[in-house]
């Protein structure tokens, strides 16, 4: 690839893109929310809510100063973030909030890049994020699944259309505004019939003597008010016609 082509790619990364047509931006919340709602889509797509679940966990642990072992990420939709540090105290209690709260957040994030024409720079944000990930993981399933999330991100960044990459960037960010809900309300569904004993959620509670039912209704505040903020968003700027909800 020429200089030529380097400056071309970095312009555009750094620019602002063109707010696609409404029928992309309000479809990819419909095709979203059908990723999200069938069990047996959902068992496969799940694992994307994952990636970002233990991405969260990985990267507070590191911003609290924490040693991240690695990432396990599993068949069942489950995962592991392993990290090293005092056991309890400030930076144990933000890691292990971390987990829940990352996909809606994540969510959030994009949907404010892409109300502010920023499509490019998030497909390209998500691929460095996703690198990130892939050295800290530590098994064959988590690393093939990054792999692929990966190089869906970039193919599309690289090759799409622009309709393209506008319709794959509001399909992931819907679909972690969305996706960001259910894990939380099968948290409590498990931990109601005595299951999860040592869930995010009670983990919490036992670090911080707050009853773990109030975590898990904390995750989902946090993921309720991201869907309606971040969706408010995305579904302004279409109906708008692309015009950036804030200045």
């Amino acid at each position: 690839m020429d200089g030529h082509s380097i400056a071309d790619v970095w312009d555009r990364v750094l620019g602002t893109q063109p707010a696609p047509p409404t029928w992309i931006a309000l479809g990819s919340a419909v095709a979203a929310l059908l990723a999200v709602l069938p069990h047996p889509v959902w068992r496969l797509t799940r694992n994307v809510v994952t990636i970002a679940h233990e991405g969260g966990h990985g990267l507070v642990a590191l911003l609290t100063g924490r040693r991240l072992s690695g990432i396990r990420l599993h068949s069942d939709t489950s995962g592991l973030t392993v990290s090293s540090g005092r056991p309890t105290g400030p930076g144990m209690i933000l890691t292990a909030a971390a987990g829940y709260t990352a996909p809606s957040l994540l969510g959030l994030g994009g949907a404010a890049l892409l109300a502010a024409g920023h499509i490019t720079a998030l497909l390209w944000i998500s691929i460095l994020l996703l690198a990130c990930l892939l050295i800290m993981t530590r098994n064959a399933f988590g690393l093939l699944s990054v792999v692929v999330t990966g190089a869906a991100f970039f193919v599309v960044s690289w090759y799409g259309s622009s309709q393209l990459q506008a319709a794959f960037a509001y399909l992931g960010v819907w679909f972690l505004l969305l996706g960001g809900v259910r894990p939380v309300a099968e948290l409590q569904r498990k931990r109601r019939h005595g299951g999860a004993r040592d869930s995010d959620a009670d983990q919490l509670g036992r670090l911080t003597g707050v009853t773990a039912i109030i975590w898990v209704t904390l995750f989902l505040v946090v993921a309720l008010a991201s869907l309606a903020l971040g969706g408010s968003w995305l579904a302004g700027d279409a109906l708008a016609g692309g015009v950036p909800p804030f200045g």
